[in-house]
């Protein structure tokens, strides 16, 4: 249970709109939270920038957050983006030089307001972590630690565009998302009569980003810049991660504590793509107690005790059958005073026609041939929890349309934590084909639970930079690390390990659709076992505290649904991801906000070029003079050699068409 303060050591005041100059004329909107008595006894800075509009977008969580931070002897600024919200300039791109420059020079003016001390802290979730490690590296002078939340340090690895070197459905997902929300207007109220100048200047400037992404298919300069991982010594200020395992970009996490050479903590719980006093699924924990320890010790210089406890504190799942979407997680945690450990080492079994087995057993041929309908029942990559029914679900029908390979029941409890590696070998028939590798845990009655998963378009096993096609007969080898997992398999249960060649609605299948054939005894499972250990002290959390949110009226309740339709005679199947938000009225500001966003797969089995993503998202704003609704559209379907990209934008005031934009591009396929 969340408990709610109104009291804090010291007396807060909020300022908005603050708007703060840049060197170019352009001014950034923000809002800025401090004691009332900063003036006097001035405090270090919080800074998040991030493009999801502070007033009506990300004010749910902000004021549950910031004001308490503050509360106990910070500032806290949330700036919009550049172009977004009620900021000034347009909005491009994702993590441009621009979106650099522009933090460095907040910092530096947040460092040399009378009422702070000069020492500045970033943190963010999502776009907001990203953001606090690419700034990170370029070392303004006043930044001191961040605290990076469900991001990534790779943003071609395990970003919401590629994985495994395969193109991901969420890519044209999230570009129908910032097609709509960055179409939105300032808001009157803050900016004034200015703001329908301001929001022709976006509309004008406005185009589906999925083109660019599209353009760069493998892991070029676009995506190197930004990617923190390419020179870790860059970031020399603490650094703590946070993510959780059903989030969809946990990776990072266990990436940053062996990359980075300066102190840094980790932290993975149960949950999915939100902060931790939010904890969904459940336990939440007392995340902002958590983070003014984190800003106390290198902010302030206050001992708070954090180089004494373990680097990594991580959730170890217990089973549990699996559904659309948890209330919580049963589980435990557990800390590694070091990541990756030094002492311990993987656990080997070999892929066998009998099963995984301690030793290769030669002798038989495996063939794999997917139907393009194999992942249907793997969830959404990104998923978001709460009571969206995303999850995965009992994966028995994929396991049975997949090459599968069992353990004996386990004798004894078995901890796993880190990420799992299969290393295997075998044969083609076509040039182009993705390797998928699931991770499951069968429990006696023979249910089926996705532990974890990888994928490996296997032009890309030699590298993400240089794509070599194999060559159909030619023997491969390939390398797949799954994504990292904390989970416990009890005695009596089974380790599933299920290979298959498709993975849609998740990944892009390729042209066409290839059988793979693979030695027994010639592949191996890596196993990150975890000794179990009797006498260990679990980390601890406080219970989750948050200040009062924003005050709000809901005029129309929230929905979400996932629905499979299949055609038994045409062999159609069709997803449908529905998610209604609702419509609320923020009282204390006089603003009304509305968004909805209907997701649909198609494919038809046994033709991977029937592969279609339509994707729509429509957001509505009432403030002011201000009565809009955006829309977007985007669809993306392929030939054999291209990708067809549409997307459309429709702009209503009063629920009248005052703009339109649409377009269509045609990108050739890259060893996709």
């Amino acid at each position: 249970m969340t408990r709610i303060v109104e009291t804090f050591p010291r007396a807060v005041r909020c300022l908005d709109p603050v708007f703060i100059p840049l060197s170019d004329g352009v001014r950034l909107a923000a809002t800025i939270w401090l004691p009332e008595d900063a003036a006097e006894k001035p405090v270090p800075v919080v800074l998040e920038m991030i493009p999801y509009r502070r007033r009506s977008g990300t004010v749910w969580r902000d004021l549950l957050m910031h004001p308490y931070v503050a509360g106990h002897g910070f500032a806290c600024c949330r700036v919009d983006l550049r172009g977004s919200g009620d900021s000034e300039g347009l909005l491009d791109d994702e993590y441009t030089e621009q979106e650099f420059d522009d933090a460095e020079e907040v910092i530096a003016w947040l460092a040399a307001q009378p009422w702070s001390t000069g020492a500045v802290g970033m943190t963010g979730i999502s776009w907001g972590g990203f953001n606090a490690l690419q700034v990170a590296a370029r070392q303004p002078p006043a930044l001191k630690a961040i605290i990076a939340l469900c991001c990534s340090d790779d943003r071609y690895a395990d970003d919401v565009h590629y994985y495994g070197g395969a193109l991901l459905t969420e890519d044209a997902m999230w570009s129908s998302f910032m097609l709509a929300l960055g179409a939105l207007p300032p808001d009157p109220q803050i900016v004034g009569p200015r703001w329908r100048e301001m929001w022709e200047e976006r509309l004008a400037a406005t185009t589906c980003w999925s083109e660019t992404w599209l353009r760069h298919q493998r892991r070029d300069a676009y995506w190197r810049r930004g990617s923190v991982c390419e020179d870790f010594s860059k970031i020399q200020v603490p650094v703590y991660a946070i993510s959780g395992w059903d989030d969809t970009y946990t990776n990072a996490v266990p990436r940053l504590l062996a990359g980075l050479s300066g102190p840094r903590k980790g932290l993975i719980g149960p949950w999915t793509h939100l902060y931790p006093f939010l904890g969904n699924p459940g336990p939440a924990i007392g995340y902002i107690q958590e983070a003014i320890r984190w800003w106390r010790h290198w902010l302030e210089g206050e001992d708070t005790g954090l180089l004494d406890e373990p680097m990594l504190a991580a959730w170890i799942t217990e089973p549990h059958a699996p559904r659309p979407f948890y209330p919580d997680h049963p589980g435990r945690w557990v800390g590694e005073p070091m990541w990756p450990p030094h002492d311990r080492a993987p656990t080997v079994l070999h892929l066998n026609a009998s099963g995984l087995g301690a030793a290769a057993e030669p002798g038989r041929t495996l063939v794999l041939r997917s139907p393009v309908t194999a992942g249907r029942d793997c969830g959404r990559y990104g998923g978001y929890g709460g009571t969206v029914p995303d999850m995965p679900g009992d994966q028995r029908r994929e396991d049975g349309i997949g090459l599968a390979f069992n353990t004996a029941p386990l004798e004894a409890d078995l901890d796993l934590l880190g990420a799992p590696v299969v290393e295997i070998e075998g044969v083609s028939d076509e040039p182009l084909a993705t390797l998928t590798i699931r991770l499951c845990d069968v429990a006696e009655d023979g249910t089926s639970t996705l532990a974890t998963w990888g994928a490996l378009n296997l032009s890309f096993r030699d590298g993400f930079a240089e794509p070599k096609p194999l060559v159909p007969g030619e023997r491969f080898r390939a390398r797949i690390v799954l994504n990292d997992l904390g989970r416990r398999i009890p005695a009596g249960h089974r380790l599933r390990l299920v290979l298959a060649d498709q993975h849609w609605p998740i990944l892009w299948p390729a042209p066409r659709m290839a059988t793979l054939r693979f030695d027994s005894g010639a592949g191996r499972l890596l196993l990150p076992v975890r000794p179990q250990r009797a006498d260990e002290t679990a980390p601890t959390f406080p219970p989750p505290e948050t200040s009062a949110g924003v005050p709000y009226v809901e005029t129309e309740p929230e929905r979400h649904t996932r629905a499979i339709k299949i055609e038994a005679g045409s062999g159609r199947e069709i997803m449908t991801l529905a998610s209604d938000h609702g419509r609320q009225i923020l009282t204390d500001r006089a603003v009304t906000t509305a968004s909805r966003v209907v997701d649909r797969m198609e494919i038809v089995e046994g033709d991977p070029l029937s592969a279609c993503l339509d994707t729509s998202w429509v957001y509505a704003f009432q403030s002011g003079e201000a009565d809009v609704e955006t829309r977007s559209h985007v669809t993306l379907t392929a030939d054999a050699e291209r990708f067809r990209l549409r997307w459309r934008l429709e702009a209503r005031e009063k629920d009248k068409l005052t703009f339109e934009r649409e377009g269509e591009a045609w990108i050739a396929r890259d060893h996709l």
